[in-house]
């Protein structure tokens, strides 16, 4: 009884990934033969999941989407994450209490009701998490769900779409794009597409974007700018800083905590030494950083800011004599 049991939990996880799968494909990935894979199926169907079948070549089973399901399996740990998630997701949002509307509220509404679509032995646990976790709220602007979801579609389907964007100088237009990727990054959204207009490649804040619609107009994808969407966004946002690389005598941990608000990439050297490599317009706010991380640092030869430092080391010993 116990292998069924783990036969079951291990289909009905496959398959509540959503996307279908060949019969062939999931007996390799069960370990199970065609046979104990029907009767498993059989089983599941018998509990109330709706698994859809297409016999023949090109066959496939698939979880039913759209339809009442029996209560959502998970495992201990899954169940603390998924509330993990939503609770973080929750306190992301606008500063204003009084704003409703974003993905902060969606995720606030699901972390109240996910315990209703778990099985009774997680019940328990998921309800000792929620009565014990808070999570301080981090301002962000407002993305709806509904406008993250029309756009993951658009994205899913190669479809273009129009939207209004404001820009950061306020100006309206109305802009016709294939989109590629959303990117969350430093608490902000954003989509990565190709602006028919432009003939380039552009990065919008969703936060700006209003009007959202999809035109049922497709288009041919075009192979990204970048490694990742993310990567061409962290390219823009820093075009105008200057890369600066410093080695610090402390470890990796203290350095992450130090830095935890700022978009740098941190490497660990040894136990005792970390790698920093940060854009930077300005060099104050890095020295500020150190400052508190009180530790010493050493810059790459040739680093920009060198000169600017070492000027206000000089006012900090002058103002100590």
């Amino acid at each position: 009884m116990a292998d069924v049991t783990a036969r079951m939990l291990a289909l009905l996880s496959t398959l509540q990934t959503g996307r279908s799968f060949s019969g062939d494909e999931l007996t390799r990935r069960l370990n199970v033969s065609p046979r104990t894979l029907r009767r498993d199926v059989d089983r599941l169907r018998g509990y109330g999941y709706p698994v859809e079948t297409q016999p023949g070549p090109g066959g496939y089973y698939r979880l039913a989407a759209g339809r009442t399901l029996p209560p959502l399996v998970l495992d201990d740990d899954e169940a603390v994450a998924t509330l993990l998630a939503l609770a973080s997701l929750a306190a992301v949002g606008p500063a204003d209490p009084s704003t409703e509307g974003g993905i902060d509220d969606a995720a606030l509404r699901a972390y109240g009701k996910v315990d209703q679509f778990l099985p009774a032995r997680l019940r328990g646990q998921v309800v000792s998490v929620r009565s014990s976790l808070e999570t301080s709220p981090q301002p962000a602007p407002k993305v709806t769900a509904d406008q993250l979801a029309l756009i993951a579609e658009a994205i899913a389907h190669q479809e273009l779409i129009t939207f209004s964007y404001m820009s950061a100088r306020g100006r309206q237009a109305i802009r016709r794009v294939e989109p590629y990727r959303q990117i969350h990054h430093l608490l902000r959204w954003y989509l990565l597409a190709w602006d028919l207009d432009r003939d380039d490649w552009r990065v919008f804040r969703l936060d700006r974007i209003s009007d959202e619609r999809r035109t049922n107009t497709y288009f041919a994808p075009r192979p990204l700018p970048a490694e990742s969407a993310t990567a061409y966004l962290r390219q823009g946002l820093n075009k105008s800083k200057q890369e600066v690389t410093l080695i610090i005598d402390a470890p990796i941990a203290a350095v992450i905590d130090a830095l935890k608000y700022q978009d740098a990439e941190i490497q660990p050297v040894d136990d005792d030494h970390t790698s920093v490599t940060v854009a930077l317009d300005t060099w104050q706010w890095l020295i500020l950083n150190l400052a508190f991380l009180d530790a010493d640092f050493h810059f790459t030869p040739g680093a920009p800011f060198t000169t600017a430092c070492r000027a206000f080391a000089h006012r900090l010993l002058n103002a100590t004599t």
